[in-house]
């Protein structure tokens, strides 16, 4: 788990920190000038450093002067002076007294490396000349903090913007690392410690370790293993349910049935053998009426699916289920505009809802983000589990999830999450733990499958097994 935080929370740290800000920045350059190493900046190698103003430019003043140390041929180009007596201003004149040239900042020249400390995490706007043009520069970019250009509260941008092969931030990752053009512009993020303690994460990364998956007893039987009723599969549309059960299979479920509209139940017994079927109603979409055959179809399960190639308009048959169904219940695709939100704030069971960002806009009429997705968490009591690149988990907890890539923007891969995560649900995991484990696993499996070939829902739907356990 790594810790998230905002700009001001940032700024807060370091006006409270029980330390110098002088020492915090000889940290912070030190840093830098040592990854400015691991990019090859070496005896020779030609290295300008932007520096601006303030702090920020401060760890770039620093990281010059330990690289001049080393025998680089460094030079600073200054976007204003730093305040005489502050530390950003000590900085500086320590460099110009170990050697390192500092003029202003002009057009851009030539180099091997271009280390950006103009402007870190609190910066907000656009750049303006003679800043943006070195933001067409072609030397690989070490960027100080984040970025200069980029909006470290969300990772939006007004204009230019540096994009770095490597940033260096401190102390806890910025929501701008993490968020909108974040993960484009910042390349590969090193966290380095200052000796800054604690601090208010806004959310957390999900890691390995923070993605479990319950093993089984030896003595497990396909019932005590975790069973799956999965709700859909309408005409047209029916591919949906049996990958969404197909994965809780292969995700480590011991039974997984679906219940289908009756007409298309042979239809979907046929398409695949590890799945059982039960037909609702005779029709070939589910009617209102049928919802008490669902509830009587799932006596014994542990966990309901709902969704998946359920099919538009079936607001009636999700508000009976919504009430009707005393156990954890996963909502997905159709289902979720079906529900609304006052009939989910109503639910008294555990509840996963999985929309995608245009699925979150039609239910809240609000535009989908990390905040409004806690928002909707607490007034409901669900688990939001909102897809997306990053994708977010938020209950009790806020989490982000960055193991997807956009190998999976493509038909029905939404509907193997719901499967994984039903599975882990079933399987004994708590729902917001299995909703953050399903997404991380979910996207690493992507991953791996994209490394081979082109990804697609079935294909995926197959490999999920290879991660769940």
């Amino acid at each position: 788990m790594k810790p998230i935080i905002t700009p001001e929370e940032a700024a807060r740290l370091d006006a409270t920190a029980t330390e110098p800000v002088e020492m915090l920045m000889e940290r912070a350059g030190l840093g830098v000038a040592l990854a400015a190493v691991r990019m090859g900046a070496r005896y020779g190698t030609r290295v300008l450093a932007l520096a601006g103003p303030g702090n920020n430019g401060g760890d770039a003043y620093v990281a010059a002067r330990h690289l001049r140390r080393r025998g680089v041929a460094v030079e600073v180009r200054a976007l204003g002076r730093p305040q005489g007596g502050s530390p950003a201003g000590k900085a500086a004149d320590a460099a110009a007294a170990a050697g390192v040239a500092v003029r202003p900042l002009g057009a851009p020249e030539p180099c091997d490396l271009l280390i950006d400390g103009l402007f870190g995490a609190g910066f907000r706007g656009r750049l303006t000349e003679p800043a943006a043009a070195w933001t067409a520069h072609s030397a690989p970019v070490l960027a100080v903090d984040l970025p200069s250009g980029l909006d470290g509260s969300d990772g939006s941008t007004a204009g230019a913007v540096f994009t770095a092969r490597r940033t260096v931030t401190f102390h806890a990752l910025k929501l701008g690392h993490v968020f909108g053009e974040g993960p484009d512009r910042c390349g590969a993020v090193e966290v380095v410690d200052i000796g800054l303690v604690g601090g208010e994460a806004a959310l957390c990364l999900c890691e390995e370790g923070d993605a479990p998956v319950p093993t089984r007893a030896r003595t497990a039987h396909k019932w005590s293993a975790g069973s799956v009723l999965v709700v859909g599969g309408s005409a047209g549309i029916a591919g949906a349910a049996v990958l969404a059960g197909r994965a809780a299979v292969n995700f480590g479920a011991g039974y997984v049935r679906l219940a289908c509209p009756g007409a298309l139940q042979a239809v979907l017994a046929a398409a695949d053998p590890s799945l059982t079927t039960v037909g609702i109603g005779t029709g070939r979409a589910f009617s209102a009426a049928s919802a008490e055959a669902v509830l009587t179809a799932g006596e014994r399960f542990d966990v309901m699916a709902l969704g998946p190639g359920l099919g538009p308009g079936r607001q009636a048959f999700v508000a009976a289920l919504l009430v009707g169904w005393d156990r954890p219940l996963v909502l997905d695709a159709d289902a979720i505009a079906a529900a609304g939100v006052d009939r989910l704030a109503a639910r008294r069971h555990p509840t996963v809802i999985t929309p995608h960002a245009g699925e979150f806009q039609r239910l809240t009429g609000e535009e989908a983000g990390w905040r409004p997705a806690a928002a909707l968490a607490e007034r409901t009591g669900t688990v939001v589990l909102l897809k997306g690149n990053p994708t977010v988990v938020a209950g009790r907890e806020r989490w982000v999830v960055t193991s997807g890539g956009p190998e999976l923007a493509t038909l029905g891969t939404g509907d193997v999450l719901t499967g994984m995560l039903a599975a882990l649900i079933a399987r004994g995991l708590d729902p917001e733990t299995a909703a953050r484990s399903a997404a991380f696993r979910h996207g690493r499996a992507a991953a791996r499958l994209a490394a081979m070939g082109t990804v697609t829902a079935s294909a995926l739907a197959r490999r999920v097994g290879r991660f769940a356990g």
